[in-house]
């Protein structure tokens, strides 16, 4: 089978799950061979291993500034051109589209973006996308070059398959006649303690029916108590209850956890385009006209101030 090149991303000696993702789809196509950047220790190795990577590509650069969009994706170029792929995968958020972007336009290739999912065909691999707000679903093919897709998290479950690995490191040398971008300083984000808002596999969500930044605070006790991560409606994050960083939806991020709560939500079609993939919707809301109850697998009319608290209060007795 051809080589599928996978590119890995990883953090305190853990890949992200949706790298594990990643390779599950890659075994669908062909043989993964993970590409990781920066200090991949033992420990990652060994995991990327058990999902089937036969090969790693451990990438370093001479340049410890060098911007890491244009690092990785002159290694994902120059390993596209040693090893023929029949594709190259990338994890769907703003850096990974980045990189996606440059390897496609350097190696003359089509390119997929936001995929749910990748099967083989006797012609090549199809990408399967969510389109239109999720009023259709596409397949796609990739007819010039190695395709370059980038996939959703949570399109998939990871499944293992274990393998030994053989790492190869590999040195980057920017050339010297493209513009080489450069890190002149850089702040780490305050952790929370939550998960990812795109890897996570519960969100709990809250919108312009919580009342107010107060109200938004018991959302975010329920995703602590259920080892979530927190959500927000446009309209949550343009009264400031929340981060823009944390709005899903058309103009925001898409999710597809296992679970997501919404709480105060009407549902509007932008919203929805955001989070409607989700295994499970379960809908507060007092309006039961509300659009989400339209496609919420459980839903619930009711006050959520009073609803939110007892959930809490009941969820923290069963745990413990």
């Amino acid at each position: 089978m051809s080589t599928v090149l996978v590119l890995v991303e990883h953090g305190d000696g853990t890949p992200s799950k949706s790298s594990l993702e990643l390779l599950t789809l890659a075994r669908r196509i062909g043989d993964p061979a993970a590409v990781v950047y920066g200090d991949a220790d033992t420990s990652v190795i060994g995991q990327i291993g058990q999902y089937g990577a036969a090969a790693v590509y451990a990438v370093t650069s001479p340049d410890p500034d060098a911007y890491r969009p244009a690092v990785v994706a002159t290694a994902l170029t120059d390993l596209a051109g040693r090893t023929a792929p029949a594709a190259v995968l990338i994890g769907s958020n703003a850096v990974g589209k980045e990189i996606a972007a440059r390897v496609a336009v350097r190696l003359g290739s089509g390119i997929v973006t936001d995929a749910v999912d990748v099967h083989a065909t006797p012609d090549g691999p199809v990408a399967t996308q969510s389109v239109f707000a999720g009023a259709w679903i596409t397949e796609s093919q990739v007819r010039r070059g190695a395709p370059v897709i980038t996939v959703r998290p949570n399109a998939v479950v990871p499944e293992p398959a274990p393998a030994n690995p053989v790492v190869e490191p590999v040195e980057v040398s920017l050339p010297d006649d493209m513009v080489n971008p450069r890190i002149v300083a850089q702040r780490p984000r305050a952790g929370t303690g939550r998960p990812d808002l795109l890897d996570a596999n519960v969100v709990v969500a809250g919108g312009r029916g919580v009342g107010s930044a107060d109200g938004f605070v018991l959302v975010e006790r329920l995703a602590d108590v259920l080892g979530g991560a927190v959500g927000a409606s446009r309209a949550a994050t343009d009264l400031a209850w929340a981060p823009h960083e944390l709005q899903v939806g058309q103009t925001g991020k898409t999710v597809a956890p296992q679970l997501y709560l919404a709480f105060g939500i009407s549902g509007a079609i932008q919203h929805r385009a955001g989070m409607q993939g989700s295994r499970t919707i379960v809908a507060v809301n007092k309006d039961p006209k509300a659009p989400i109850f339209q496609i919420a697998d459980f839903g619930v009319v009711g006050d959520l101030h009073s609803i939110l608290p007892a959930l809490i209060d009941e969820i923290a007795k069963r745990k413990g």
